[in-house]
């Protein structure tokens, strides 16, 4: 989820675990230690593109992060905290840690939960930025923040953040479900042969879902509002994996595959290869659009080894998308 979600979350947890004791100081805890595993991101500057995406929402995300790294920085907060019990930060830091790789999990991306397993759980029910999910999540905790630390009314209002968001995210599992038995039944009736389906709710909403279908040459990319009146249209995007000829066998290459889950097509512009990430979709909803969210140039040096660099979004696009947003939810 984005950030300012994640120090809602950790604020809100801060707040259940130590809130009684110390008042918004477990807030501003459980605010700050809600960040900290997304500073994976900082891999970008030391490692390749492929590896820092094989690093994100990896180790730092991981149940074993939180249980080696919340007893350190309770020892460390206990040593100039006036509040001294350590049990009580030990818990406090290690329930914000793994609240945060939970949540992302219903997220497309997904996290390494049980890592070094190479399990990577995403249950893509929520996208990553969701005004339902954050802003009464918000708006409970500024109420709770405004009461003092012993007021029933402090835990009440943080209580009923918690609960709130919870149940969103419990219904945002039901409307995946519906919204799939939609698909399903939309390929049936159009006689489109397919080995796998992946749906995710379309960008800050839960009205608007996306279907990625595998066939045998293609993928095919759909959209369903639960306010459509007409069938739902599919667009194609051939799959091209021979245009990567030799460099299929690249272990750089087979790890690229192995992120995107297999989810991919190849285009080829002006001799040069791009990589599209399908499970992300494009930054538009016409049909057939091209201007994948993840897109990356394929450059290869002198010794054959291939690098990937990801295309640059235009600011218009997001735009763009917002405007489609808002008349696609509303029905075909």
């Amino acid at each position: 989820m984005d950030s300012l979600t994640q120090i809602i979350l950790g604020a809100a947890v801060g707040e259940a675990v130590l809130g009684k004791k110390i008042g918004n100081k477990a807030m501003l805890y459980g605010a700050i230690a809600g960040t900290i595993p997304d500073l994976d991101v900082l891999s970008t500057f030391f490692t390749d593109k492929v590896t820092a995406l094989e690093i994100h929402r990896g180790f730092t995300h991981s149940i074993l992060f939180s249980a080696l790294f919340a007893p350190i920085l309770a020892f460390i907060v206990v040593k100039f905290e006036k509040h001294k019990n350590f049990k009580d930060w030990f818990w406090l830091f290690f329930w914000t840690f793994v609240t945060h790789p939970i949540l992302d999990a219903q997220t497309t991306w997904g996290t390494q939960l049980f890592w070094p397993l190479d399990i990577r759980l995403a249950f893509k029910n929520i996208f990553v930025v969701d005004p339902l999910y954050t802003v009464p999540f918000l708006v409970f905790l500024l109420l709770a923040m405004r009461q003092k630390k012993g007021d029933k009314k402090r835990r009440f209002y943080n209580n009923l953040g918690i609960i709130f968001s919870s149940f969103y995210l419990l219904l945002t599992l039901v409307l995946k479900g519906i919204s799939y038995r939609n698909f399903v039944k939309e390929l049936d009736e159009q006689n489109i042969i397919y080995t796998d389906i992946k749906t995710k709710p379309a960008p800050l909403n839960t009205l608007l879902w996306t279907a990625n279908v595998k066939t045998e040459n293609a993928y095919l990319i759909g959209h369903s509002s639960f306010l459509d009146t007409k069938p739902i249209a599919f667009s194609s995007y051939p799959k091209n994996h021979h245009l990567l000829g030799d460099l299929a066998k690249h272990p750089k290459v087979k790890r690229m595959i192995a992120i995107s889950k297999g989810w991919y097509t190849i285009n080829k512009k002006n001799n040069i290869l791009y990589f599209n990430d399908l499970r992300f979709g494009a930054l538009s909803l016409k049909p057939n659009a091209q201007n994948f969210v993840f897109k990356y140039k394929i450059e290869v040096d002198v010794n054959g080894t291939p690098f990937f660099k990801e295309e640059p979004k235009e600011k218009t696009d997001a735009k763009k998308l917002l405007s489609e947003l808002w008349i696609r939810i509303k029905g075909n």
